[in-house]
């Protein structure tokens, strides 16, 4: 009785103080207003340095020519019609942008050209927008009036809310009034309270709304669209029925929803977002924007000091999260390309800096991004760019627990020395809200920057009109989200929890131990419980250096273990050109998809072939490097050569190709794969080096519920042994184990040696 009191008491302390923080009025720094970002102190430092700090003034003179150029047209603010990448789209899109550059432009220079540009904008869209419906596009669970969607809209307001802010003391009364009455304030409760599912939700896009509403309410001075921002949408403004993009029921008062509540569930400790890198570097802009905002208006309220200054660890995460290139690995939805050098990458490193430790790392990346932010972050990246010594970015092999406790796990990179760049992905992380995929236990390799074994991404062409509007296509369920589409196992040809969300959600797979910072072996291992029933599989990953300073060997151990026999299928994608195959396929003559559903309906089942031997070898060139996967096989396994793109008459999927390893009627079994880089071809002078692959064979030695060991022999008489202790992870655990005669002794989960 005594504990049944005790919780309902807190929850009706909880509930009582959530109740005041949304009655909560402010105290702010300044009555005077600046554009937000941009501090009393820091508008005078900044017209005290003009001239002095080369990238500032470079990014601001740039930027002045851009807007001025655009001050002489004709304003458009056209009736919303179409999707991402049609005319009203993007016209709108421009509009944001270019006010609030313009006002970055009249708080720096005075000139109220900017100012009368912005007041014209604004009084336009004053003028249309009480008489706006819904957008007519019917597609998003919340349509926008300006944009398809209540995201786009929310990306406005964001940015107007600056350009506000900036002419704010300039404007008359009677304006602001006007555009208070007819545009802001309804623009804000429209993202709000008539849209809590667009809103009170956990989700990168309620961040853009709490951001929106939040930073309109600072420009506004006003309270009630503060605390709404930050706390989420009192009781009796949710209707209980009221649904998410999900299916499931919106967050209510007390429910973790505002701008804190996403940034304590979204971020893990570490500063691993949930939804990937991609979505991570979109929500980067409002989570860091509204948080320098407050910063600088309400700076008693220390948001970029909530949890442990988890954004400015997110910004860390997410440079690290980059291949060589600095492009983002394309985890769960992602388009391939995006990298650092997004605006919104430029705002993270300054912000970064500026409100952080001023690592002078980041300026390494400031320098690469040739731009900064005209405001307090830019101006401190600028002078310390010209003042101090830059220390290069170094990314090092890292570990990113996911989940708001760190508890939900991760994502591991192994990272290979300078000089081979090399750089393997592990994915054991949770679902990822909505732009999760299904794809446990995945891992992707990348050399140079390029991909060796890829990820999908997403299936989308991001604000190309004549791909379904810039939104994404149907193939991105059917395809990208599906198992097979990724480099992991699939079981019986259905998706890791039979592609279901709210399955998928409750679960997670777990790190079982790993060693990254070991200069013999690098090696992390996870498994995952839940992605099918009666079935257990654990992968093993481990990078195997090479004594005559080759590329390291890049080992990859799966073992699965389950109730009932099963087919189990594990496909690796690949870029470039089949070169060498140690066994005989037989090529398809009349193609037809390699299955109905979850994905498989989308793969060309191009040839096939049965595994004769115990060792399978199979070679392909790609960028001018020779790759090959060494693979140890049962005879009569099948091999199945694969290309995406069935049953896609509009061409929405890439053409890649793909090698599946197929055993059937197995209810126990292990897959152990090497991928190995080696060698150089030069297309000038036609000479190909190195093209053999240096393993000559991979041995299962054992392969029990308590122990797996691999012994791999290279063709110049070395070897390895690997053994895993699948049961008890604990670095203090004593093991011995006897092996063809030999008895291996060992603390911890694993056993390696290199002779």
């Amino acid at each position: 009785m005594n504990k049944i009191f005790l919780h309902v008491l807190l929850l009706c302390f909880f509930c009582t103080a959530f109740s005041q923080q949304n009655k909560q009025s402010y105290t702010f720094k300044d009555k005077e207003h600046h554009g937000l970002l941009i501090s009393k102190e820091g508008l005078s430092a900044i017209k005290a340095n003009l001239g002095s700090l080369p990238l500032f003034d470079n990014t601001l003179e740039q930027t002045k020519r851009e807007i001025d150029s655009i001050l002489s047209q004709k304003i458009e603010v056209p009736v919303p019609k179409d999707m991402a990448g049609g005319y009203t789209h993007m016209q709108h899109k421009e509009n944001y942008v270019v006010l609030q550059k313009a006002g970055v432009l009249f708080q720096i220079y005075g000139d109220e050209k900017y100012a009368n540009y912005i007041k014209a904008v604004f009084m336009e869209y004053a003028r249309i927008y009480p008489t706006l419906p819904l957008h007519p596009e019917t597609r998003s669970y919340s349509r926008g009036k300006l944009f398809w969607q209540c995201l786009n809209d929310a990306n406005w307001l964001v940015n107007m809310s600056q350009a506000y802010d900036a002419i704010y003391d300039w404007l008359s009364p009677k304006d602001r009034k006007k555009l208070e009455r007819q545009l802001f304030r309804p623009f804000a409760m429209f993202l709000s309270v008539e849209n809590p599912q667009f809103f009170n939700r956990i989700h990168n896009h309620s961040t853009w709304g709490n951001a929106a509403v939040g930073m309109m309410g600072l420009a506004m001075r006003d309270s009630e669209l503060i605390n709404y921002a930050l706390y989420g949408l009192p009781e009796d403004s949710i209707d209980e029925n009221a649904v998410d993009n999900d299916g499931g029921l919106i967050k209510k008062p007390g429910q973790d929803a505002g701008f804190l509540a996403n940034i304590e569930e979204a971020f893990s400790p570490d500063g691993y977002y949930t939804e990937g890198p991609y979505y991570q570097r979109y929500a980067m802009y409002p989570f860091l924007a509204f948080s320098a905002a407050l910063e600088n208006t309400l700076p008693q309220l220390e948001v970029l000091q909530y949890k442990d200054n988890v954004q400015l660890k997110a910004v860390y995460a997410l440079l690290n999260l980059t291949d060589s290139n600095g492009d983002f690995f394309p985890l769960n939805d992602a388009q391939k390309g995006m990298s650092y050098y997004n605006s919104a990458l430029i705002n993270s490193v300054d912000i970064a800096y500026h409100y952080g430790h001023q690592d002078r790392q980041l300026l390494a990346l400031a320098k690469t991004q040739n731009e900064v932010t005209l405001d307090d972050a830019g101006l401190a990246v600028a002078f310390a760019l010209k003042e101090q010594e830059i220390e290069p970015f170094k990314k090092k092999s890292l570990s990113l627990t996911d989940g708001p406790d760190g508890k939900q796990g991760g994502l591991t990179i192994l990272r290979s020395k300078p000089g081979s760049d090399l750089e393997l992905v592990f994915k054991y992380s949770a679902q990822g809200n909505s732009h999760g995929h299904y794809d446990k236990l995945s891992y992707s390799v990348y050399e140079n920057g390029y991909e060796v074994l890829p990820d999908y991404g997403l299936a989308r062409f991001v604000n190309i009109n004549a791909k379904n509007g810039g939104g994404y296509l149907k193939e991105n369920t059917t395809w990208a989200k599906q198992t097979i589409a990724h480099n992991t196992l699939v079981q019986n040809e259905v998706s890791h929890y039979n592609g279901d969300f709210k399955t998928g959600s409750e679960y997670h797979s777990e790190l079982y131990f790993q060693d990254i910072n070991n200069d013999n072996l690098q090696i992390v291992s996870a498994k995952e419980n839940n992605a099918y029933p009666g079935t257990a599989m654990q992968r093993t990953l481990a990078m195997l250096p090479q004594k005559n300073n080759s590329k390291p060997l890049l080992l990859d151990i799966l073992k699965v273990q389950a109730d009932v026999e099963n087919q189990y299928d594990l496909p690796f994608y690949y870029k470039g050109q089949l070169i060498d195959i140690s066994i005989k396929p037989s090529a398809e003559n009349n193609l037809e998809p390699l299955g109905l559903s979850n994905g498989y309906q989308h793969l060309w089942k191009e040839a096939t072939a049965k595994a004769d031997t115990e060792f399978t070898q199979i070679t392909w060139l790609n960028k001018d490097l020779f790759y090959t996967l060494s693979s140890k096989t049962t005879v009569g396994d099948s091999i199945l050569f694969v290309r995406q793109g069935a049953n896609d008459p509009e061409f929405n999927l890439r053409r890649e190709a793909g090698i599946l390893f197929r055993k059937a009627k197995v209810k126990n079994t292990l897959f152990v794969n090497i991928l190995e880089s080696h060698g150089t071809y030069n297309t000038v002078n036609e000479r190909a080096e190195n093209t053999e692959s240096a393993v000559k064979n991979i041995d299962i030695v054992v392969d029990t519920e308590a122990y797996t060991a691999v012994k791999v022999d290279l063709i110049n008489d070395s070897s390895y042994i690997l053994i895993i202790a699948n049961l008890k992870s604990s670095t203090q655990e004593k093991h011995k184990l006897t092996l063809n005669g030999t008895t291996y002794t060992w603390d911890g989960p694993y056993y390696f040696t290199n002779r």
